[in-house]
């Protein structure tokens, strides 16, 4: 049976949207704007609510909910520097800056290599060993604490930035290794074939052919790292002791005293500026950032 196909006539454009469809775009979009700003507004909200409250006087705090304060009181970043005894908040901030960089280097050399045998190298049962890996992902945190803590005692690590940085050169961050592994399964494998007829082996290639084609991933692992690091609370709670080896997380609770002697105005001060190093390597990588979740596909 013959069948016929309608055939839109050259040189006819299609049909440009009436006013009704151009009315209903518009509404979308306003739509779309306004619930993007009521989210931005919520996600916004306890930052500013922070940084308005670390200049409120210490008797205002509990009496004003509104995110100015009525009087300004820059005093409270002083206070709150040196509001630990015998120790000043600037020790908390190299603590914190010497174990969020010691992490940092750990995670980006360790799981590079790691990610580089797991994408590049043949070795005997490959697969297996890399279903093991991604399997520790779904392995909670806590549960390795007890003998995590155990085998750090009788090294004689506790109380020193040891349990949170050496265990991380041993590429036990499963993440970013499954992070640079999705990464360099994209770069082509015409390279490292290349590399092979000029004579380079599997150093020469990790550090002449892969490692520089790798820098987003990079980059992400280690801004992630730092960040992750920096706002660590349970594990630097578990590993350290004395006062003088405290970091920025561990450093803001001592303002709430469980003798009743709290110091509002000076944690939220403090609390602002430990902020601040976040935000910036944030800033500074934000692009790189971007590149390297896009790259690697790992999104949502």
């Amino acid at each position: 049976m013959a069948t016929t196909t309608a055939v839109a006539p050259v040189g006819v454009s299609p049909a440009a949207p009436g006013p009704a469809g151009q009315k209903g775009r518009w509404y979308e979009g306003a739509t779309a704007h306004v619930v993007l700003i009521a989210i931005l507004l919520v996600a916004l909200y306890p930052i500013v609510y922070m940084i308005g409250t670390s200049f409120k006087a210490p008797d205002e705090i509990l009496n004003n909910f509104n995110v100015l304060p009525r009087e300004f009181s820059p005093g409270n970043y002083p206070l709150g520097w040196v509001g630990i005894p015998d120790i000043t908040f600037g020790t908390f901030f190299l603590n914190s800056a010497v174990i969020a960089i010691g992490v940092v280097v750990g995670n980006v050399v360790a799981c590079s290599l790691a990610a580089f045998a797991f994408a590049r190298l043949k070795f005997p049962l490959r697969g297996f060993w890399f279903a093991i890996m991604i399997g520790t992902l779904l392995l909670p945190h806590h549960v390795l604490i007890v003998p995590q803590y155990v085998l750090f005692n009788s090294l004689e690590w506790i109380d020193t930035p040891l349990p949170m940085i050496v265990p991380k050169f041993l590429a036990t961050e499963a993440f970013f290794v499954f992070l640079m592994v999705q990464f360099m399964r994209g770069i082509p494998r015409s390279l490292d074939e290349a590399a092979e007829i000029d004579g380079c082996g599997p150093y020469r290639r990790f550090f002449f052919v892969v490692l520089p084609l790798t820098k987003p991933a990079l980059v992400t692992t280690a801004v992630f790292s730092f960040i992750w690091t920096w706002n660590d609370f349970f594990t630097q709670l578990v590993y350290l002791n004395r006062t003088p080896h405290f970091t920025v997380p561990i450093g803001l609770r001592l303002f709430l005293d469980s003798s009743g002697q709290n110091a509002i105005a000076p944690m939220f001060a403090m609390s602002v500026l430990s902020l601040v190093p976040v935000f910036l390597f944030f800033l500074v990588f934000q692009r790189l950032i971007v590149d390297g979740i896009n790259t690697s596909g790992i999104k949502g």
